[in-house]
């Protein structure tokens, strides 16, 4: 398809969906659910307007996966405000570790004994398919920064952690393949992939998103400078943590959504240091209708650097454009994804898969995760089925792919990613709304 069919296609679905934004929020149904029908519309499947190789475009593909996810991670990491010393935070942490590390597990074995995988394309398998979607899952997460329902809270959190925390299973699937050094033993493996990469992003992550924000704060409030920047605060501090643990042979996705966390909390905490009358539920303060853009200009800036009102009108400024970046991804690379889908790059063996996935292996590794786990209350089953996979894993498959992963794995490995992704698309996007209306019922 030509640049210009591209462009007219995005342009006529985009002004679609903004005339039509409440419409779509009231359909049973989220709005990854129906770019993906329209991408399969458009597929190989049946216009064949949308003709897209993956293999071929395997490079191009992972960077456009790898910006989608790392924008989600930043905006998952600003909707979690709760104190890290709330108990609810065990929950989403024993999520992204205890269980997706079974989900990787149970995985890795129906891989080898059901789809006669080598072991080091299993791991590599399960590591794509185990952890859960911070693109996708937007609508089971938090609403907003004190949203601690326990449901949308540890989806968020599981979310934003194990698209991290998966990365040393890719890498030890990769080196049982022969293509990455695991050193004598798995050393290497554990002493670099594992210890220092997942510590070095946090606190590189954390430390970069604590100075941003402390500095921003004080040049706005002391200087009254870094006024109307934050669409620029948002793109470098992404860039930057990501570019940073990446040089520092760190996970960028743990970076990110660490500086995210990190500049929440610091804004937590210099909010709470205000009297209690002037920490408001609002996620940012109300601008008055103004008569002129002056006077509009005047009152964002004296919001900006106002003491009381600077954190929150930042935080809030930064969540509203990060969230305007994540649904132009969401929409992009769903619609993409739809598109690409042709009898290649689909497998009949992922309708017995699927639900393997969906009905036993998550429930299951979500119930031996959460075990003792007396918080989480009547949301239990309702996590167990919220595992949604998405944009993060397709990133990982191209990310095998690209480290030459053989002709024969990475055709086989596609088809079955794909297969996954789509069913889990249509399949928790048809029921978000019944099942989010039953967990809401039973929670009063």
């Amino acid at each position: 398809m030509s640049f210009e069919t591209w462009c007219a296609l995005a342009g006529v679905l985009l002004v679609g969906m903004a005339l039509v934004p409440k419409m779509v929020e009231r359909a049973p149904v989220t709005t990854a659910a129906i770019y993906l029908v329209i991408g399969l519309i458009l597929s190989p499947l049946a216009l064949n307007v949308i003709y897209l190789q993956p293999l071929d475009h395997s490079k191009l593909l992972e960077r456009l996966t790898e910006i989608a996810v790392i924008i989600s991670l930043f905006a998952t990491g600003l909707k979690m405000r709760l104190p890290f010393s709330d108990p609810k935070w065990f929950i989403p942490l024993r999520l992204a570790f205890i269980s997706m590390a079974l989900t990787v597990g149970m995985m890795t074995l129906a891989g080898v004994y059901l789809l006669h995988l080598p072991l080091g394309a299993a791991i590599i398998l399960g590591a794509i398919l185990s952890p859960t979607d911070p693109v996708l899952a937007s609508d089971v997460q938090v609403s907003h920064a004190h949203d601690d329902d326990p449901l949308r809270f540890s989806l968020t959190g599981e979310a934003g952690f194990n698209d991290g925390a998966a990365f040393p299973f890719v890498m030890l699937g990769l080196g049982l393949l022969g293509l990455h050094d695991l050193g004598e033993g798995g050393w290497r493996w554990f002493a670099v992939d594992v210890l220092w990469s997942i510590g070095a992003a946090v606190v590189i992550g954390a430390l970069l998103g604590t100075l941003t924000a402390r500095l921003v704060l004080w040049l706005r409030r002391e200087k009254h400078e870094a006024v109307g920047t934050d669409d620029f605060l948002t793109l470098g501090l992404i860039a930057g943590a990501y570019g940073i643990a990446l040089l520092c042979n760190s996970y960028g996705f743990l970076a990110v959504f660490a500086a995210g966390l990190a500049l929440r909390h610091t804004e937590r905490a210099m909010t709470e240091q205000l009297p209690e009358d002037d920490d408001e539920e609002e996620e940012a303060p109300t601008m008055p209708v103004p008569d002129t853009d002056v006077e509009a200009e005047e009152i964002r800036e004296e919001l900006a650097t106002g003491e009381k009102t600077s954190s929150k009108y930042l935080m809030g400024q930064l969540l509203r454009y990060n969230e305007a970046l994540e649904r132009l991804a969401e929409f992009a690379l769903v619609l993409i994804l739809g598109g690409m889908i042709s009898r290649a790059t689909w497998t009949n063996s992922a309708l017995w898969l699927a639900p393997l996935l969906f009905l036993i292996i998550r429930p299951l590794a979500v119930w031996i995760g959460l075990l003792g786990a007396r918080e989480i209350g009547h949301s239990r089953p309702f996590i167990a089925w919220f595992g949604i996979r998405g944009l993060g894993s397709l990133y990982y498959l191209f990310y095998a792919i690209e480290h030459k992963l053989p002709e024969n794995l990475a055709t086989q490995l596609t088809a079955i990613t794909f297969s996954i992704v789509v069913l889990s698309i249509l399949v928790h996007g048809f029921s978000v709304t019944p099942s989010m209306k039953k967990y809401e019922k039973i929670s009063r």
